[in-house]
C-alpha cells in the first residue's frame, strides 16, 4: 500500500508541476502574440512611411530636374519629354 500511496503522491506532484508549466506557457504565449501583433503594426507603419518618403523624394527629384540649371538642361528636356509621353499614354488609355 505504501508504494501505491507514494506513486499517487508523486503523480499529484508531477501533475501540479505540469499544470503550473502549462499556465506559465499560456501566459508567455499570450505575451508573445501581443508582441508579434505590435511589431507587425509597427512594420506596416514603417512600410507606409517609407512609401510616402519615396514618393516625396521622387516628386522632389522631378521638381529639381524641372527647375533645372544650366548644367542639367538636357536632363530637364528628357524628363519633360518622358512626362509628356506618359501623359499621352494615359490619354490613349482613357480614350479606349
Amino acid at each position: 500500500m505504501g508504494n501505491t500511496t507514494e506513486a499517487v503522491h508523486l503523480l499529484e506532484i508531477k501533475l501540479k508541476n505540469l499544470l503550473s508549466n502549462y499556465d506559465f506557457l499560456l501566459k508567455e504565449n499570450q505575451l508573445l502574440l501581443q508582441n508579434t501583433s505590435k511589431l507587425h503594426h509597427q512594420l506596416l507603419e514603417s512600410k507606409q512611411l517609407l512609401e510616402q518618403r519615396e514618393k516625396e523624394f521622387k516628386l522632389l527629384k522631378i521638381a529639381k530636374t524641372i527647375e533645372g540649371s544650366n548644367n542639367s538642361t538636357r536632363d530637364t528636356k528628357f524628363k519633360i519629354n518622358a512626362l509628356i509621353r506618359e501623359i499621352d499614354k494615359c490619354i490613349v488609355q482613357l480614350n479606349e
